[in-house]
């Protein structure tokens, strides 16, 4: 299939419903924004945090605290692994790359929180970094936001991060399963063949058979279906089989080994090189992910 765009990743409702919810439970900010390219449409400073507000708002801040913002967006698709990162304020920024099909397509940038209760002192140092661009009414309002923006301890703020890891995945599943079903209808041979592929994911799959059973030419075919999902149809077979397997790997009962040829790969290698390509973390990790998911929700 074609790679999914940010923007139709995006429009999925459980976006803009998740980045409320973690709002609302964690008291930390949370937007979903494109992995390249430009997304301050969808900034966060001007909307939550009052403090943050503040000082994304007013043209003598607003450059300092994007550029913190993007430093955490870049160092995250540079390791594709959540970052962590200080602003000049002391607030914490944490970006979490959204990995589908192996293509890093989204990053969910949160943060604004303390770490640590701020001092006046702390205070102090940020405005006399700011030097003389600012106004009394800015720093008095400036002064009551700061001290009441949200302190988390180490313990809440590592769950606040693993449940981004664990929606970082979950929503990389969702557009993972909307690419492979298409967005569009799909010619009849492709059709035929993505259903072919899905009956028989567990089994041994050649170019030869599938030809066979959308009864065209291999060459027609091969450019149809390269044209139509952006992918041959070996790297569409390796996508089907890595979705079965992850739904496999929600059964705690089932072994690595079992889950390997249930979802038609040869062997353990193999799977755990295919898997790790297109979901970003090995089959172990994205269990761990999901037990995690599992008791965050008992």
């Amino acid at each position: 299939m074609k790679p999914l765009a940010f923007e139709d990743l995006a429009r999925l409702p459980l976006v803009s419903f998740y980045e409320g919810a973690f709002r609302r439970a964690t008291g930390v900010t949370l937007k979903v924004v494109p992995a390249q390219g430009n997304w301050q449409g969808r900034q966060f400073g001007c909307q939550d945090n009052l403090f943050c507000r503040l000082m994304a708002c007013d043209p003598t801040t607003s450059g300092i605290c994007l550029e913190t913002e993007e430093r955490a967006r870049q160092n995250a698709a540079r390791k594709l692994s959540t970052h962590q990162l200080y602003c000049h304020a002391g607030l914490t920024v944490v970006a979490t790359p959204v990995i589908v099909g192996g293509h890093h397509i989204a990053t969910l940038l949160s943060g604004q929180i303390f770490r640590r209760e701020p001092t006046e002192r702390d205070f102090q140092m940020i405005i006399a970094r700011l030097g003389n661009g600012v106004t009394q009414d800015w720093i008095k309002k400036a002064r009551k936001a700061y001290f009441e923006t949200a302190v988390l301890t180490a313990e809440r703020f590592q769950a606040a991060v693993q449940l981004l890891e664990v929606f970082a995945q979950y929503l990389a599943d969702s557009a993972g399963r909307l690419a492979l079903a298409g967005l569009k209808v799909d010619p009849p041979p492709v059709a035929s063949a993505k259903e072919f592929v899905q009956a028989h994911v567990e089994e041994t799959i050649s170019l030869e058979q599938v030809v066979e059973h959308v009864h065209v030419s291999r060459f027609y075919f091969c450019k149809l279906f390269k044209k139509v999902t952006g992918l041959t149809l070996t790297e569409y077979i390796a996508r089907a089989r890595v979705e079965k397997a992850k739904a496999l790997l929600s059964d705690p009962s089932r072994r690595i080994s079992e889950i390997v040829f249930a979802s038609g790969f040869g062997s353990i290698p193999r799977f755990n090189s295919v898997f790790k390509r297109h979901v970003g973390m090995p089959p172990s990790e994205y269990r761990e992910l999901l037990r995690s998911k599992l008791a965050i929700n008992q």
